[in-house]
Formats: structure tokens, sequence, C-alpha cells
């Protein structure tokens, strides 16, 4: 009996300073720097056309309002109308009602999220894996659409990938890519950006 007890009182010395296998709090560290990231990913974004928005102004439910981004790059609000949101940044935006709300409301506190990215689509086509409309929350590069599209079939050419794109005075341009030379460094990743189309022949 002595020998058990003198067992499990070692057992219990050995155990009293081991440090849990498994905490369910997070380090405040990487709390922060993922709120910090989601911050700067969300100040980055461009408002478009279709875009959902939520305009959250500090006591004011009169105000607050979640609108569509028109067709026009517009959203209306009460008190100030329409706004052009359309090409703004969400903290652009922010500014720019909170300007123009001073006219109506003392230091008026907005805040402004994209609940819904519709604007962000690019398109592809061909010899794909999963082709069609893709979402995406700003531009990226031809290699990473080619890998969320879960890569190519077995009869793409991959050297010679068409991307079509329109350029700020609404022209559209074409340009072939030999998908081989990108991934072996011998040519440029090509920017995806908003409205584009890759074909995959």
């Amino acid at each position: 009996m002595n020998r058990w007890i003198f067992y499990l009182f070692g057992i219990l010395l050995l155990t009293a300073g081991c440090p849990p296998a498994y905490t369910a709090e997070p380090a405040a560290g990487k709390t922060q720097n993922l709120a910090e990231y989601s911050a700067a990913v969300e100040d980055q974004y461009i408002i478009g056309p279709e875009d959902i928005l939520d305009i959250f102004v500090w006591k004011e439910e009169a105000v607050t309002k979640t609108v569509p981004v028109r067709i026009d790059g517009k959203i209306s609000l009460p008190l100030v109308n329409d706004i052009q949101a359309a090409g703004l940044t969400p903290l652009q935006l922010k500014e720019v009602i909170a300007e123009k709300l001073k006219n109506y409301i003392e230091n008026p506190t907005v805040t402004v999220t994209v609940i819904e990215a519709n604007s962000y689509k690019i398109f592809i086509t061909g010899e794909v894996r999963n082709p069609g409309v893709m979402r995406i929350r700003s531009q990226t590069t031809l290699l990473r659409v080619i890998t969320s599209v879960g890569g190519f079939t077995e009869w793409a050419n991959k050297r010679s990938i068409l991307i079509i794109t329109t350029d700020e005075k609404g022209e559209e341009k074409r340009m072939t890519v030999n998908y081989n030379r990108i991934v072996n460094g011998k040519d440029p990743d090509p920017v995806i950006n908003r409205g584009d189309t890759i074909v995959v022949r």
C-alpha cells in the first residue's frame, strides 16, 4: 500500500511542472496581426458597381444604410443623395460621406464596410478544370488564377493562353502568353485585373 502511495505521489510531482498541452486563448500578438491584415485588405479594396456596402453612421439610424453600388458607380444616402463610390476605397468613401454629412450632423462618425464584393470578377473559359466566373478581392496573377480553378485539363495548350483586358479608355486589348515560360521564370507572371477574361485553348 505504501509503495502505491509513493508511486502516485511521484507521478503528481512530475506532472505538476509540465505546461498544459493546449490553450484555448490565441496569442495576443497574433490576434492583433490578423486584425491589422484584415484592415489593410479592406482599405486597399477598390469599390465597384454591384458591390453591397454597409454605411454605418454612429447614433444616426436614419442615415445608416446597406446600399448597392449602382451601375453608374454611385450610391444613394439620406440627406446627401447621390455619392460617387466606384473607384474609391472604403476609407476614402468614408471620408467623402463624413465631409458631406457635416452640413447636417455635428462631427459624424462613419464606417464603410464592403459586405458583398461583387464587382471584382474575372472570367476564365476553355481547357481548365473549373471554368466560369471567379470573384477576387484585388488584382491577382495568371498563375494564381490557374491554381484557383484547379489547373488545366489534359487537352490544354499551355503555350498559348489568351488574356483579354480593357484599358482605362475602354479599349479592348489581347495578349497571348506561354504558361510554361512563366512557370520557368523566363516570362513575367501577367497581372489579372477586374473584368479580365482568360481563354485557355
